[in-house]
């Protein structure tokens, strides 16, 4: 029995009394509570949103609230971005099937680098999400992983803010790097 089998009633209340503005994601046998993200983190999310909206497959729309599970594994993520299938997104709830999604876009928050970029990384190549893009703001660069294959994802690419990156089929895409706003210290 997973994590999440054993404790569902326990996380789906902290899920229902949870303040406005915090987040609660699982891991194996991790909770992770994090607060509302910042205006940088949200201007980010909505620049690379505008591109992928006009090169997202017919019957996939983009959402940034669902959570992607995949209990085999023990997983349940919530990315800043995905794009998930009209039917899937169509069901009662905010949870989603990891195999539905075609790409997890993360913001890199500056307070917890490492969830996005070490502890997502590999729950995402888990969960076999096709694509994982990580934008980060502290370091001015992006990173597109693809071709997840058990806890890690073979293939790399890194830009910086400015570059373009090429977003893979089923998208299709460069995406222009050059409206992403670096964290201020």
């Amino acid at each position: 029995m997973t994590f999440y089998e054993q404790h569902r009633d326990f996380i789906e209340e902290l899920e229902r009394i949870a303040p406005d503005g915090v987040r609660i994601e699982w891991s194996g046998d991790t909770l992770i509570m994090q607060a509302s993200p910042s205006n940088i983190h949200q201007l980010n999310v909505a620049q690379v949103r505008r591109q992928f909206e006009q090169h997202a497959p017919d019957g996939y729309l983009p959402s940034e609230r669902s959570e992607i599970v995949s209990p085999d594994v023990s997983k349940g993520r919530e990315p800043d971005l995905t794009y998930l299938p009209l039917e899937v997104l169509s069901q009662p709830g905010n949870k989603a099937p990891a195999e539905e999604a075609l790409i997890a876009v993360e913001i890199v928050s500056p307070s917890n680098p490492g969830n996005d970029w070490m502890d997502k990384l590999r729950d995402y190549a888990v969960m076999r999400i096709p694509l994982y893009l990580i934008v980060d703001p502290r370091q001015q660069m992006v990173a597109l992983f693809s071709e997840p294959d058990q806890d890690r994802y073979h293939t790399r690419s890194d830009r910086k803010f400015g570059d373009t990156i090429t977003i893979p089929a089923p998208f299709g895409f460069g995406l222009d790097l050059s409206k992403l706003v670096p964290y201020t210290d």
